[in-house]
């Protein structure tokens, strides 16, 4: 059976998770020193941790937080400014303070379409302008008006967006990406699935992510091993300058 000759890593997340940002950036930093970077196919996967949220939220993600968790909102700003200290780490400018609870099976949608249309280079680009619109611009990714003119800039087709986000389109597609992830076991996000055998769980460091790229290309692309000595010493075999007697 013939192996394929890439990585594949599917991640599920979400748009208003910044550890899955924070673990965003973290691969990528092991992308960068992993020789084999241009094989390794990157494929997002939805979740939605909070079906319930309203499509068009206008409440601070702040307090929705604290009520959930049983803090005050000092506690959870406190928290929270601990988060936006360790984003800053990987390069990233949190506006936690100024993020909106909102529904996010739109952005899911549209991942799907630029999955479709564009293949995982285009859904990637996508996934970093909603999350960098989101926790970078403090900007509603719940609102269509926003949605559209994010995917549009990333390179979508107008149209398609707009019949997309009119109708419940990929919505499918949504819901099963979150049942394969339960399947899985993953409860929370992210989770990375690599090559189908390897779950990783959270936005780990970059070694880790370094040491399972290693390990499934090692797997992807097996060395034999040498079984009785060098090849051609004194076993009877043949080579460029003819065959020993």
């Amino acid at each position: 059976m013939r192996r394929s000759t890439t990585v594949k890593i599917e991640i599920w997340s979400d748009v208003v998770c910044p550890w899955c940002y924070v673990g965003k950036r973290r691969l990528e930093t092991a992308l960068a020193g992993f020789e084999h970077a241009d094989d390794v196919e990157i494929v997002y996967r939805s979740f939605e941790l909070d079906p319930t949220a309203p499509r068009h939220g206008h409440e601070l993600s702040t307090g929705v937080i604290a009520r959930k968790y049983g803090r005050s909102e000092d506690e959870m700003r406190q928290m929270q400014q601990q988060l936006v200290d360790l984003a800053a780490q990987e390069g990233l400018a949190f506006r936690l303070f100024d993020t909106v609870h909102t529904n996010t099976v739109d952005a899911h949608r549209l991942l799907h379409l630029a999955l479709e249309s564009g293949g995982p280079a285009l859904q990637r680009e996508l996934k970093e302008a909603l999350l960098s619109a989101y926790f970078e611009q403090a900007r509603n990714i719940g609102d269509h008006d926003v949605l559209a003119e994010v995917a549009v800039a990333t390179g979508l087709d107008r149209d398609r967006v707009a019949e997309v986000l009119a109708s419940d389109e990929y919505a499918a597609a949504v819901a099963a990406d979150v049942a394969q992830a339960r399947a899985y076991g993953a409860t929370g996000v992210p989770f990375y699935v690599v090559d189908q055998k390897y779950g990783v769980s959270g936005a780990q460091p970059a070694a880790t992510f370094s040491q399972v790229l290693e390990q499934a290309w090692a797997e992807a692309h097996p060395v034999l091993q040498s079984v009785g000595g060098d090849a051609g010493s004194e076993a009877g075999a043949c080579g460029p300058d003819g065959c020993p007697i």
